[in-house]
C-alpha cells in the first residue's frame, strides 16, 4: 500500500505542475506566435533545458539501456546520439533562427515553400512533420501506459481500469493535451525543464542502482571478465549476419539484402535518423522560437554532447549490462532474474525499492513519465502550429485572426493526440516500426536544410524529387520488412533505412537540380537574398579562419571513428589486454565520446556556427 501511496503523491503532484504551466501559458497568449512559439521570447536556460528533454524521449530513458541488456555494447554506440542530435543543431538551427527572425516565420513550412517558390515544400513539411508526431508521440503513451501497468502490478489498482496498459496512456495523453493546448510552446517549454532535470536524475540513479545490485564496482568488471571467459560465444567478433556478439562490435558491412546486426555502418546510418530529431520541421519551430541564438551552443555542447552523454556511457551502461549479468547469473551470491523482456528492465529497477524507499520508486516513476511526456508534448504542439499556419491558414482563411489560429490550434492539438493514441494502443510490431519511419522521415529533411541554409546549387525541383524520393526509400525498406517483400528486409546491406533514404534523396536532389538551375536572373536573385543575408551574418572573422580546416577534418574523422567503418578498431576479444578492466570496445566508446565533445565546442564556438552574431537583426516582418 506505501508504494501506491508514493506513487500517487508523486505522480499527482507532476500532473498538477504540468497543468499550473498550461494554465499560465494560456493566460500569457495573445497572438498566434505566442502560442506556436512562445512569442520568439524562449530564454537561455529555458531553451538549455527544455530543447534537451525534447531530443532525449523516454526512449533514452527505458529503450536504450533495454536495449543495451539485450543487444550489450555493439547497440552502446548509440550513446552516440547525444553527440549526433545536436550536430545537426550546430548546422542548421542558429541560421534557421535568422531567417526566422528576418522574414516573420513561424513554421518550417513557411520558410521553404517562401525559399524554394513552391507550395510541394508545404505539403512535403506538413506530411514530415505529421509522420514523426504522430508515431512518436504513441511510442511515448503507449511506453507509459507500461510502465504505470508493471509498477502498480501488487497494488489495489491491479486488475482496474487504471491499471491497464490502455488506462496509462489515456490518463498521460489527457495530462499533455490540457497543458499543450491551453499554453501551446511557451507551456511546453517550462514543463520540459522540469522534465529534463528528472530524465538526467533518474538515469543517475537508476545507474546507481544497478551497480549497487551487483555488488558495486569491483563486482560488475569481474561480471564482465566472468561472462567473457564462461560465454566465448557473446564474446567473438561476428562473421555472418545471423551471428551475434555481446561485448564486440560486428564488421564493417555484411553484404546480405535482408540486413544484419550492429555493423559499422548499420550504425552511422542509424545515427542519421537520430540526427533527424533536430532537422524534423519540430525543430524549426524551436528555433524561431528563441529570443537570440545564445542558448544554441550551451545546449549543444555542454547539455547534450557533455552531461547527456556521459550520463548514457556510463550509466545506462551500468544498467544494460548490470541486469544482464544479474539475468545470467553471473554475479557470486545471486540467482538468475530472467526477465520476461527488455523493456521489463527500468520497471525491474525501479521495483527493487518497493519495500526499502518507496518514496524513491515514487520519484523514479515520475522521471520515467517525464522522460516519456517531454518529446510528445513538444511535438504535439508543433505539430498543430504547422496545421494551422501550413493548412488553415494558408489554403482556407489567409485573413484569419490571431484568435481562430489558437483555437484551430488547440484543435488540431485534440486531433494530433487522438491520433496517437489509436497508433500508441496498436500492436508493438507496427508502433516500434512506426517510431523507426519517423526518425528517418526526419533526416529527409537535411537536403532542403542544406539548400537554404548553405548549398545554392540545389533547385525548388531538385529539393522535392530528392525529397519524394528519400521518403519513399525509406518507406519501402519498412514495408518489405513488414510485408517480407521480394526478400529484402528493413535494412538491407546492413544500411539503415535513413541512409537508403538519403542516398536517393541527396542522389536525387543533385542529379535533377543539375538540369533544372535557373536561366533567369529574378530566380537567382532571390536564392541569392537569403544566401547573401546568411553569409553577412554568419561569416567567420579573419582571426579564426584558420581553424575552419583542421576543426572540418577533425568532424570527419569523428564520424569515422567514432560511429563509422573504424569503430570496429576498439574490438578486444581477451579480458587480459582490456584496460582498466573493462571490455575495450566500451574504453573506445569513452574516448571517442570525450573527442566529440571537443569537437562539438570548436564547431559551435571556435567556428561561431552557434553564436549570437554581433549585429541586431532587422525584422522584414510585421505580421505573425
Amino acid at each position: 500500500m506505501e508504494k501506491l501511496v508514493w506513487l500517487l503523491v508523486f505522480t499527482i503532484g507532476y500532473w498538477s505542475y504540468c497543468i499550473f504551466w498550461g494554465i499560465k501559458g494560456a493566460r500569457q497568449t495573445k497572438t498566434a506566435s505566442d502560442y506556436f512559439i512562445a512569442g520568439r521570447g524562449i530564454g537561455l536556460w529555458v531553451f538549455v533545458l527544455a530543447a534537451t528533454a525534447t531530443s532525449f524521449s523516454g526512449w533514452t530513458f527505458v529503450g536504450h539501456p533495454g536495449t543495451i541488456y539485450n543487444v550489450g555494447l555493439p547497440y552502446a554506440f548509440a550513446s552516440f546520439y547525444a553527440i549526433t542530435i545536436p550536430f545537426t543543431g550546430v548546422m542548421f538551427l542558429k541560421r534557421q533562427w535568422l531567417l526566422g527572425k528576418r522574414f516573420g516565420y513561424v513554421t518550417p513550412g513557411e520558410m521553404f515553400s517562401d525559399y524554394y517558390r513552391t507550395d510541394a515544400m508545404r505539403f512535403l513539411t506538413v506530411i514530415v512533420a505529421l509522420v514523426f508526431s504522430v508515431p512518436y508521440l504513441g511510442i511515448q503513451l503507449k511506453a507509459s501506459g507500461l510502465l504505470f501497468n508493471r509498477l502498480t502490478s501488487g497494488t489495489p489498482l491491479e486488475g482496474t481500469f487504471i491499471h491497464s496498459v490502455e488506462g496509462g496512456a489515456i490518463m498521460l495523453s489527457i495530462v499533455v493535451f490540457i497543458y499543450v493546448a491551453s499554453g501551446g510552446l511557451r507551456s511546453v517549454a517550462y514543463v520540459d525543464c522540469a522534465q529534463c532535470i528528472l530524465l538526467a536524475l533518474g538515469i543517475v540513479i537508476l545507474g546507481f542502482i544497478a551497480l549497487d545490485l551487483v555488488g558495486g564496482w569491483a563486482a560488475f568488471k569481474g561480471g564482465l571478465a566472468a561472462l567473457a571467459q564462461t560465454k566465448p560465444d557473446m564474446v567473438a567478433i561476428p562473421t555472418r549476419p545471423e551471428s551475434s556478439s555481446f561485448l564486440e562490435r560486428a564488421g564493417t558491412l555484411f553484404f546480405d539484402s535482408a540486413g544484419g546486426p550492429w555493423t559499422c555502418l548499420m550504425i552511422l546510418t542509424y545515427m542519421f535518423a537520430l540526427m533527424g530529431i533536430q532537422s524534423a520541421p519540430a525543430f524549426s519551430m524551436w528555433a524561431f522560437a528563441n529570443k537570440d541564438p545564445k542558448p544554441f551552443p550551451w545546449q549543444q555542447v555542454f547539455a547534450s554532447s557533455l552531461i547527456i552523454g556521459g550520463i548514457m556511457f556510463f550509466f545506462t551502461a551500468f544498467q544494460g549490462l548490470g541486469v544482464r549479468l544479474l539475468d545470467d547469473g553471473l554475479i557470486p551470491g545471486t540467482q538468475a532474474l530472467n526477465l520476461p523482456a527488455s523493456d521489463y528492465l527500468v520497471p525491474y529497477l525501479i521495483d527493487t525499492l518497493a519495500t526499502s524507499f518507496p518514496f524513491l520508486l515514487g520519484l523514479l516513476a515520475v522521471c520515467a513519465l517525464a522522460a516519456m511526456q517531454s518529446t510528445g508534448a513538444a511535438y504535439m504542439s508543433t505539430a498543430s502550429g504547422i496545421i494551422t499556419r501550413d493548412l488553415y491558414r494558408h489554403f482556407f482563411n489567409r485573413e484569419a485572426s490571431h484568435a481562430a489560429q489558437v483555437l484551430v490550434g488547440r484543435i488540431s492539438v485534440a486531433i494530433v493526440v487522438t491520433m496517437a493514441l489509436l497508433v500508441g494502443l496498436a500492436s508493438g510490431d507496427l508502433l516500434v516500426l512506426l517510431g523507426g519511419l519517423a526518425v528517418s522521415y526526419g533526416f529527409q529533411m537535411w537536403p532542403a536544410l542544406l539548400g537554404i541554409c548553405y548549398i545554392r546549387f540545389f533547385t525548388p525541383r531538385g529539393i522535392v524529387y530528392g525529397l519524394v524520393a528519400g521518403l519513399l526509400a525509406v518507406t519501402f525498406t519498412y514495408i518489405t520488412e513488414l510485408g517480407g517483400l521480394i526478400g529484402i528486409g528493413r535494412y538491407p546491406l546492413t544500411l539503415h533505412s535513413a541512409g537508403w533514404g538519403i542516398i536517393f534523396n541527396l542522389g536525387i536532389a543533385t542529379l535533377v537540380s543539375l538540369f533544372t538551375q535557373p536561366r533567369d536572373d529574378e530566380s537567382r536573385s532571390h536564392r541569392n537574398r537569403y544566401h547573401d543575408f546568411l553569409k553577412e551574418y554568419t561569416g567567420l572573422p579573419e582571426d579564426k579562419k584558420h581553424w575552419k580546416t583542421p576543426i572540418w577534418v577533425l568532424t570527419i574523422v569523428w564520424f569515422l571513428c567514432a560511429i563509422g567503418p573504424f569503430a570496429i578498431l576498439g574490438n578486444e576479444t581477451d579480458p587480459a589486454l582490456w584496460s582498466f578492466g573493462i571490455p575495450s570496445l566500451w574504453i573506445w566508446q569513452i574516448a571517442w565520446w570525450i573527442i566529440g565533445c571537443i569537437m562539438m565546442y570548436l564547431l559551435a564556438f571556435k567556428l561561431e556556427m552557434s553564436t549570437v552574431p554581433e549585429r541586431e537583426i532587422e525584422s522584414l516582418s510585421q505580421e505573425e
